[in-house]
């Protein structure tokens, strides 16, 4: 899950793609289902260098690939069950300057707000509180990248995945934020429904499971915008549950 601007009704099936990339970047996906009353933005707190350059931030356009998650997932067969076993329902339950550059990408408007005091150069509706900031104190030389939402038209919607590469200050970790923020509150532990992916070049630590094939053999390398290294396999964590409210380093 992630950090909204304004409150949602609920947030489901989130996966997230991380991969180191060139000169020390890391290039990541996001995609979940929400429901929400209004517009808003997710806001997507980045490890970046200190004083990072408002073009810090190269946003992905992957609105032709909204099956990239999907594709990810068929890397991971299930395999099939015993046939003595028996099914379970139980286990199926569940400061303001000039303002900041927005750029189109595919769906959704984004911009790169390079720290904390630079929220205020976002229209109202898509910052957070500056007292959450305050109770959040890992964040205060990160950067964010926002995405601008449109309320559902009806129910629950799922958004094509909002991709991007961006600088890090620490090159030897992969970022995966999954902290939650919701209506300005900061739980110490959250629901989460999240399947992370990312490629490495060594297996991480104990948790994931690597990909039978290579990343060729079940996702459009083309098409992910050169998100993926169709020669590497590909890792998934799920964390189905309750878990502190922290984001996930590998």
């Amino acid at each position: 899950m992630c950090c909204f601007s304004r409150p949602v009704q609920s947030v489901a099936d989130t996966n997230i793609f991380a991969r180191a990339s060139r000169d020390g970047r890391q290039v990541l996906a996001y995609q979940m289902k929400f429901r929400a009353g209004e517009d808003l933005a997710m806001i997507l707190p980045l490890p970046t260098p200190p004083r990072s350059p408002e073009n810090a931030v190269r946003f992905i356009n992957l609105e032709k690939y909204p099956e990239f998650f999907a594709d990810l997932k068929k890397g991971f067969p299930e395999p099939p069950p015993p046939k003595s076993a028996k099914s379970d329902p139980a286990s199926r339950a569940g400061g303001v300057g000039a303002p900041l550059a927005v750029v189109e990408v595919g769906g959704f408007e984004a911009s790169f707000v390079p720290t904390v005091g630079d929220f205020g150069r976002l229209d109202a509706r898509f910052r957070i509180p500056a007292e959450t900031w305050d109770r959040l104190p890992q964040y205060r030389e990160f950067g964010f990248a926002v995405f601008r939402l449109r309320k559902p038209e009806r129910g629950e919607k799922k958004v094509h995945p909002m991709a991007f590469e961006f600088p890090r200050a620490d090159r030897g970790v992969l970022f995966f934020p999954t902290v939650h923020i919701h209506d300005g509150s900061v739980p110490a532990r959250a629901r989460f429904d999240h399947a992370l992916y990312c490629q490495a070049p060594e297996a991480p630590r104990t948790g994931w499971r690597e990909s039978p094939g290579l990343a060729s053999g079940f996702a459009d390398a083309r098409k992910a915008e050169g998100l993926l290294d169709p020669d590497g396999h590909v890792y998934l964590r799920e964390m189905r549950g309750t878990f502190d409210n922290r984001d996930v380093g590998v």
